[in-house]
């Protein structure tokens, strides 16, 4: 339950930034798709080196992303996340 506490935290987290006009990182970077995807693009990277080829191939990391992005990016906010993972899990 922790790990679905804290991926619907970010998850939110990710979608407000997305969808509030001139949001910024830290650094003075806007908060933009582009750059939400090129981050994405950059942490799937790091989670498939830091579990292995083989973990990664295996696991469920794509379909998450997937998961993650399509409802960051949507235009309205679905409330949890769990209820379209279990549709896939189904």
């Amino acid at each position: 339950m922790e790990d679905a506490a804290t991926a619907e935290i970010s998850r939110a987290q990710v979608w407000q930034w997305l969808h509030t006009p001139g949001t910024t990182l830290q650094d003075g970077r806007p908060v933009t798709l582009e750059l939400y995807r090129s981050l994405l693009t950059d942490q799937i990277a790091l989670m498939r080196k830091a579990v292995g080829e083989e973990q990664f191939a295996q696991g469920h990391y794509e379909q998450a992303a997937r998961l993650f992005d399509r409802l960051v990016v949507s235009k309205e906010f679905t409330e949890f996340l769990t209820m379209p993972a279990y549709e896939q899990l189904a």
